[in-house]
């Protein structure tokens, strides 16, 4: 049985996103386009709540972001009529890791990786400042309670529709609105490096999260590593430290 009432749901989150762009007075809406499963589900409600919705592809070093990722992208787009648009960054992220190691930075690898949210987020905000848009963020509930997400990266945006979902959640959504099986089947990656994948890099998997958040049910082994990513990514779901606020 569904989690979910997604004919509801639709609704609803179509609504939200309406009343936002009046509320804003934005005309159009911008998202990330990279291929993966929550880009696709917030793409397709962000185009159902406003025709003038575009999905930038923004491949940034990792060749799996030409490759699969694009293609899964562009296969979205045509589906549900989302204009899309290609911005390839690799050369930016190059220049400014360049640019670092000039001035003595030694960068780490996790730092160099980062870098490539970073640049989408630059970008997708130039894009919107100059189009009167509104950025949708693609984050799910899954991923920002575990913290696998880059702040001031793909953790920046004006609003998300889809935070409170998890995975299998998404999952679901994307099944009823008919979003191509290469999308929904694929493995969940960041695509920040070759062969990277979430469930690899944290050990544990989205279903074994899911558990966890919607049912307080997991492995001591599942729940030991559930709660040390979600206490030492604290800082991420909150606003940065203010004096005297």
């Amino acid at each position: 049985m569904p989690l979910r009432d997604y004919a509801a749901e639709t609704s609803a989150r179509v609504a939200f996103i309406r009343d936002l762009l009046a509320s804003a007075k934005a005309t159009g809406i911008i998202f990330n386009n990279s291929g993966g499963k929550d880009c696709a589900l917030a793409g397709i409600l962000c185009k159902l709540a406003c025709d003038d919705t575009v999905g930038v592809i923004m491949p940034c070093g990792s060749s799996r972001n030409y490759g699969s990722d694009k293609t899964d992208a562009e296969l979205l787009a045509a589906q549900y009529g989302i204009e899309s648009r290609v911005t390839d960054l690799t050369p930016a992220r190059e220049a400014l890791a360049a640019a670092l190691g000039e001035s003595g930075a030694a960068l780490s690898g996790a730092a160099v990786s980062n870098i490539a949210p970073r640049l989408r987020m630059t970008a997708a905000y130039a894009i919107a400042a100059s189009e009167n848009r509104l950025f949708a963020g693609t984050g799910n509930r899954s991923e920002i309670y575990m913290g696998y997400f880059t702040k001031w990266g793909d953790g920046a945006y004006d609003f998300n529709p889809i935070a409170d979902l998890t995975v299998t959640e998404v999952r679901e959504f994307l099944r009823h609105l008919g979003a191509p099986a290469c999308i929904i089947d694929k493995a969940p990656s960041a695509g920040l490096f070759e062969g990277q994948t979430d469930e690899a890099d944290m050990g544990v998997t989205y279903d074994a999260i899911d558990e966890f958040i919607l049912r307080g049910v997991a492995s001591d082994r599942d729940r030991a590593i559930i709660g040390r990513y979600h206490a030492n990514t604290a800082h991420k779901r909150r606003d940065p430290a203010r004096y005297g606020v």
